[in-house]
């Protein structure tokens, strides 16, 4: 690191301690999961509890958590985390015979199809589908996508699937449109995968995540060489329930261009969700004496993700200029 850059960091982040705001509350909308049982205490159900809970993590086949809970009562290391808890599931079902694995396939019902139009889906199921607008397509998007669905049935063996929670109607109409291409080989380890993404965020709202997961960030000043020491920045979170972006925290990089503290969210405050951090790239090119246009191409910068495993750390830091910017996900 340059040593001006180290030195104007200091100065910047000394003229601004007094006047930023630390870390808000971290309070949000909680996941569906934020009650539930934690997933450590799965060790001690009986079968019966355990399938009350589990079975319909796939699709109308509890044997899936059935064989589950018999690997667990050997080997509870498999209830030390959700992420453990569903690789044993999805080794499960990777190990089984095709046949049941085909079954598994079938199980799944055609996306905006007449038993999802009939109430006839599990709840499951049927909230996946409403989420992403399944429930209340055009006459026109309701023809393309049961014309889509027959064609693909028909090539296939067996329905298309796509883990659809977090999907819109555009991207399911897109990707199958895409892979009704694909050979019937190629689309039954496809439809699997997608299973296993299926049973993964039902998992993730059945049982609470052990609390490991945490979210840091690191600013690097590219135009100049060095970490963007004094930047101001904020973290958001989207609460689905009121379609609001919730402001987390407000913070200013130290200087190595890192947020102040360590991580700015751990534990049970970091949740499954859509994020926004909002770089203030624009004011910090003027402290720092970087040239801009009259109207500047960047100013405040905001920087959308996705947090799917709340176990992990997610590293979502910023590279940039005057005239660029890009991310990456790092651990």
């Amino acid at each position: 690191v340059r040593p001006f850059c180290m030195k104007r960091g200091q100065q910047v982040i000394d003229q601004l301690s007094a006047s930023s705001s630390t870390a808000k509350s971290m309070s949000a909308s909680p996941s569906s999961s934020a009650t539930a049982l934690p997933v450590g205490d799965l060790a001690s159900l009986d079968l019966a509890s355990f399938q009350a809970l589990l079975g319909g993590i796939y699709e109308e086949s509890p044997w899936v958590s059935e064989e589950a809970h018999k690997i667990g009562q050997a080997d509870n290391s498999i209830f030390k985390s959700v992420t453990a808890l569903a690789a044993c599931m999805k080794q499960v079902v990777d190990n089984a015979p095709r046949e049941t694995q085909l079954t598994l396939l079938r199980s799944h019902p055609d996306l905006a199809g007449r038993a999802a139009r009939t109430g006839e889906v599990t709840p499951a199921s049927s909230e996946e589908q409403k989420r992403a607008g399944l429930s209340s397509l055009t006459p026109a998007q309701l023809a393309r996508l049961s014309l889509l669905n027959s064609q693909y049935v028909k090539k296939m063996g067996f329905p298309f699937i796509l883990a659809v929670r977090n999907a819109q109607t555009s991207t399911v109409l897109a990707a199958l449109e895409g892979r009704l291409n694909n050979s019937p080989s190629s689309e039954f380890g496809a439809c699997l995968a997608q299973v296993h993404k299926i049973a993964w965020m039902r998992l993730l709202r059945a049982v609470r995540h052990a609390p490991t997961g945490f979210l840091t960030c690191h600013i690097l000043d590219t135009a100049r060489g060095c970490p963007a020491a004094g930047m101001a920045l904020s973290l958001h979170r989207f609460n689905a329930v009121t379609s609001v972006w919730e402001e987390l925290a407000s913070l200013v990089t130290n200087t190595d261009g890192r947020l102040p503290g360590g991580p700015v969210l751990k534990g049970a405050d970091f949740m499954v969700g859509l994020y926004e951090w909002r770089f203030k790239a624009g004011d910090y090119f003027a402290r720092v004496g970087l040239e801009t246009a009259g109207m500047p191409f960047l100013d405040e910068i905001p920087l959308r993700f996705g947090i799917d495993n709340p176990e992990d750390h997610y590293h979502v830091p910023l590279l940039v200029s005057p005239w660029s910017f890009s991310t990456y996900r790092g651990s």
